[in-house]
């Protein structure tokens, strides 16, 4: 009998700490370091593949993830090295999807020609705005004209080629988000993501704003003006919303994205990386050690897990609810039951349905337009006890 992952996939994720600079929203597991000894990184890395392949033995591998951090500042032989080790433990698909994060600021034609020659097929860049001043406000270390000749050498190295952009900025108005917008059209060749510009507590941006010092944020009115303008030029343009900060032209999704989405399994690498693995028919939630050093200590000695521990079926009917209905196609409700062990149903159910939130048919739901502006509001009524 089939197990509740394989109907999301399997994927791995590789987890690189280091960046040139931290920005001030960032609240990822980032960090700046002078030195790094990447022939040790790599032998750590080595090290982890081989235990948690063990574990996962048999499997095929449908995708890679780079991220970090910034994942273009690894040496390309560290990240063929990875990948010459990956497809030694593990069957692949055939057109298994091997993405790395980079930063303009870390590019240049040979070294994204190496990635390529080492098995990379597709590049997500962090642009993050097309003009200088929100740049440095954002506190990015590259400029547009360096972001564009970046982002001009890894379409030419690759086929897929993805870039982000943060929205809602700092004195942003509608006007200019379209506009913006346009422009990252124009260049995008088959996917983009864009974010909402949110303040996370622990960051530059959320000590500025608790201090009253992070002005010119728009309104919630004007916030949701920006999403839904952004839903009807992206697909005017043939860039199909097919999450809520993902876009793509069809055939062109981030897979390994929808594996999280789909409530695959995933395995994690690196400090501070996530995993859900289904071991021996129970669902594990890991964790590694998040401290870059402590992670590389621990990986060293073999084991980098900091944290291991089973997912009850109910919390993973939970999970499986608030990953899938990021997405526009929404989750089969048969998947809910079987993890939940009852039906989504009740009156709360009925009422977003009345209210347009969300769409109820054959065994299906999908969360409407309306609903995904306020989404968190709609998962909350769904997951009540």
């Amino acid at each position: 009998m089939a197990e509740d992952w394989q109907n999301g996939g399997f994927g791995l994720y590789i987890h690189w700490p280091f960046c040139q600079a931290k920005c001030p929203y960032c609240d990822f597991n980032s960090h700046v370091s002078r030195e790094i000894d990447q022939s040790r990184w790599l032998r750590a890395y080595l090290s982890e593949l081989d235990r948690v392949a063990k574990q996962t033995s048999g499997r095929v591998l449908n995708t890679v993830f780079f991220g970090g951090g910034t994942p273009s500042l690894m040496d390309p032989d560290v990240v063929a090295a990875i990948l010459a080790r990956v497809r030694q433990l593990w069957p692949t698909s055939n057109d298994m999807e091997i993405t790395l994060e980079a930063n303009p600021g870390s590019v240049e034609a040979g070294r994204f020609a190496a990635y390529r020659d080492g098995g990379v097929n597709r590049i997500s860049m962090g642009i993050q705005a097309l003009n200088d001043h929100d740049l440095r406000r954002l506190g990015r270390i590259h400029s547009v004209d360096e972001a564009k000749q970046a982002f001009e050498i890894a379409r030419k190295t690759f086929d897929r080629v993805s870039f982000d952009l943060i929205y809602a900025r700092q004195d942003q108005t509608l006007e200019d988000w379209t506009s913006e917008l346009r422009e990252a059209l124009s260049m995008a060749i088959d996917h983009l993501s864009l974010y909402q510009l949110t303040v996370e507590q622990g960051t530059a941006f959320g000590d500025r704003y608790n201090r009253g010092k992070l002005r010119g944020l728009p309104e919630d009115d004007l916030a949701a003006d920006m999403y839904e303008a952004t839903q009807d030029i992206c697909a005017d343009a043939g860039m199909l919303p097919y999450e809520v900060s993902n876009y793509a032209a069809i055939g062109s999704e981030s897979r390994h994205n929808q594996i999280y989405w789909r409530y695959g399994d995933y395995a994690g690498i690196g400090p501070g990386a996530h995993a859900r693995l289904t071991l021996n028919g129970q669902r594990h939630a890991i964790e590694t050690w998040r401290n870059p050093n402590k992670w590389l200590e621990e990986a060293e000695a073999g084991n980098g897990e900091n944290l291991k521990e089973t997912v009850a079926l109910v919390d993973q009917a939970a999970e499986f609810l608030m990953m899938g209905l990021r997405l526009s196609d929404g989750v089969d409700l048969r998947r809910y039951e079987a993890l939940a062990g009852q039906p989504l149903e009740g009156p709360r159910v009925a009422e977003l349905q009345a209210l347009g939130m969300i769409e109820l048919n054959d065994h299906h739901l999908k969360v409407l337009p309306q609903g995904r502006m306020v989404l968190n509001a709609v998962l909350a009524e769904l997951l009540v006890d």
